[in-house]
């Protein structure tokens, strides 16, 4: 019988950097996670020695975590056509994240795909397959996995067409994955409470339900179509828990990693940290309803 594979995004900071991903995902009782290499609002990063990768990964196997997903920071932007150094920045850092993930032994790079920042989707589009056919090669040893977007400001991969057109201009796509986002999913007007399996339908047309490779669940604050991206937690946005639950226990996709992107939730009087929902959000989304 094949388990599910459900988790979080988790830290990674302080001395015990990948290794404290590792403890803080079992803290939650998660048997896969994601994680940052460093701040997703830059390019700062630590040198591999320092980030306690045997030690990690020694702790994965006495869990029988099998895999994590890594995410790229938030400024690469292939889509940009206005300033070239943007552009070269971030077919510079993207490769530097794909060795990154390699090393740290996962096989998931999650990528927004870009933002055109007002030239258009189509142009947006051919400068995002052209940074990835600069990026990708048939020995590349990761996917890197577009996520699916909520379509606010010039955002692109807001549809499943837009994500099949930079899957057409790739010239190794099958290199190529998709993070299916909930909330942005949603957010883009698509009716995933009501009619998921006609959601995928039409992703399996257009591109293959076999290419998602991992999924982000988590509610959203808005209204189906709002193209706004506001994330909520379990059960308390418009998307709720009795859908998301349905997906996470999907058949077709019980093996792909489905990690929680929720807020944190306001702490208790008297403490001054945010409280992660995470062990009660994957509790609730494990166990049946």
């Amino acid at each position: 019988m094949n388990e599910l594979k459900i988790g979080s995004h988790v830290g990674m900071n302080g001395k015990e950097m990948f290794l404290g991903s590792v403890k803080e995902a079992l803290s939650y009782e998660a048997n896969t996670f994601m994680l940052y290499t460093g701040a997703p609002q830059n390019t700062k990063r630590k040198e591999l020695s320092q980030l306690n990768i045997p030690q990690a990964h020694a702790l994965m196997k006495e869990a029988g975590i099998q895999d994590f997903v890594v995410h790229a920071p938030y400024i690469i932007n292939l889509a940009n056509t206005v300033k070239s150094e943007t552009f070269e920045l971030a077919l510079q850092f993207l490769a530097l994240e794909t060795e990154r993930t390699v090393a740290m032994g996962s096989h998931t790079l999650i990528l927004h795909p870009g933002s055109h920042v007002g030239e258009g989707s189509e142009k947006g589009i051919r400068k995002i397959t052209e940074g990835l056919n600069a990026i990708l090669t048939k020995d590349t040893p990761c996917y890197i996995a577009l996520e699916t977007m909520a379509g606010k400001g010039s955002e692109i991969g807001r549809s499943f067409q837009e994500l099949a057109a930079i899957y057409d201009g790739v010239v190794h796509s099958e290199k190529l994955r998709v993070c299916f986002d909930t909330c942005h999913v949603n957010d883009a007007g698509y009716d995933i409470v009501n009619d998921f399996d006609g959601v995928i339908d039409e992703f399996h047309r257009l591109i293959g339900k076999d290419q998602i490779a991992v999924f982000h669940i988590n509610d959203s604050m808005n209204e189906r179509g709002a193209a706004k991206d506001r994330h909520a937690n379990i059960g308390q946005g418009t998307i709720g828990l009795t859908a998301l639950h349905r997906i996470v226990h999907h058949p077709d996709f019980i093996t792909v990693p489905k990690i929680l992107e929720t807020p944190y939730l306001d702490s208790p009087e008297g403490q001054k940290k945010a409280i992660p929902p995470y062990k009660e959000e994957i509790a609730l989304l494990r166990h049946p309803l």
